[in-house]
């Protein structure tokens, strides 16, 4: 079995949560802030969503481009600490090959979204919503935030569990060494943060973020 490389307990904790078949084995190494990463990539279920204006997507209209895929929602606290280092991100790497796609599972629609965008000031990113939230589900996600990094393919070479500061210098170096599995180094910090919203389905013994929020 590959080790995991410079992670901490609380990344292996979370790991243990982790049960979709879309993330059966273990990471090949770890890169910033927990950032896991697969020895090789991994075929993304079929995602349907919707963009700001209401046009129908899937994952398959953005292959081309390397992809950050954040899983999130506005009621989510953390979700929302970390959007501004999402959209910076976007200001700093953002074009024809890269993108940051912030999928927002709220039922609520667009207009949250809209909404919240508006009021923290988020000028680079473009709302995108799955209002039947199953996006989680296709993904398997454990929890949001979860973030997935995807290849020009549109297969998942690595994911990040929890809140992240996507703007550090550190997480840009490491999302522009394209491939980035390749020049990947291990966390310095042994900072690994928790998502805020567990499944039901995970065990009860993995930590939750302070900040966690639950569905109404």
């Amino acid at each position: 079995m590959t080790k995991l490389i410079g992670t901490s307990w609380l990344a292996a904790a979370l790991w243990g949560a982790i049960t979709s078949s879309a993330v059966a084995a273990p990471p090949d190494r770890v890169g910033p802030q927990g950032f896991l990463l697969w020895e090789s990539p991994r075929d993304v279920a079929e995602t349907r969503f919707e963009a700001g204006d209401g046009t129908p997507l899937t994952l398959a209209d953005f292959e081309g481009k390397q992809i950050l895929l954040n899983i999130w929602a506005t009621w989510c606290g953390p979700c929302r600490e970390e959007m501004p280092t999402l959209d910076a991100l976007q200001a700093e790497l953002g074009g024809t090959d890269f993108e940051v796609v912030a999928l927002s599972i709220d039922r609520k629609g667009i207009e949250v979204v809209n909404e919240f965008y508006q009021e923290v000031g988020i000028e680079h990113l473009d709302p995108y919503v799955d209002p039947t939230g199953m996006a989680s589900a296709n993904l398997g996600a454990v929890g949001i935030p979860t973030t997935l990094l995807l290849d020009r393919q549109g297969r998942e070479i690595g994911r990040l569990v929890g809140e992240a500061e996507w703007d550090t210098p550190e997480m840009i170096d490491f999302l522009t060494a394209w491939p980035p599995i390749l020049s990947a180094t291990p966390d310095q910090t042994g900072k690994v943060l928790t998502p805020c919203h567990i499944l039901n389905s995970a065990p009860k013994n993995v930590p939750r973020s302070r900040s966690a929020s639950r569905r109404a």
